[in-house]
């Protein structure tokens, strides 16, 4: 039985060719690539602290398998900065004080980044942005002030 496969993926733009375990969740390859954004939170799909974009679509690292992406665009929230500028949608969430323990951030910033994307030139209604986060959960914030963020960053 064959454990190991040879990918090429892109990381923010940066192309990787990898061996990897056909086992291997994203998640833990970007985390050993280097990129600790993308966080362990329940390990099931529930709590989108691992989300990231595949191809622009928001997926649960934890459960996407590494072989999946391969010759796939991956984004993660250390890509959105250009030139040491954060991005629209990073900069809103710190406006609106959407950033407390900093845990859940950067997959609601994916999520997020993803929802404004795919509503490219429509403002949502407060309940659509709520339900447009769904799959991520927040301990500290109250979602308020994510919710505000997300419409501060479409007004961009």
């Amino acid at each position: 039985m064959i454990n190991r496969m040879d990918i090429s993926l892109s990381v923010n733009s940066r192309t990787y060719e990898l061996d990897v375990d056909v086992r291997k969740s994203l998640m833990d390859v970007l985390r050993e690539l280097g990129y600790t954004s993308v966080k362990h939170g329940c390990g099931v799909g529930e709590c989108g602290a691992c989300t990231v974009l595949v191809d622009d679509i928001a997926v649960d690292s934890c459960l996407y398998l590494a072989v999946w992406a391969k010759g796939k665009n991956v984004r993660t929230v250390e890509g959105e900065c250009r030139d040491g500028k954060l991005s629209v949608v990073q900069e809103a969430y710190v406006e609106e004080g959407a950033v407390q323990c900093g845990f859940c951030t950067p997959g609601l910033i994916m999520s997020s980044t993803s929802f404004i994307e795919k509503n490219d030139g429509r403002h949502p209604s407060r309940e659509e942005i709520a339900k447009g986060h769904a799959g991520n959960l927040c301990r500290c914030t109250g979602y308020q002030t994510i919710i505000n963020a997300v419409e501060n960053a479409i007004k961009k």
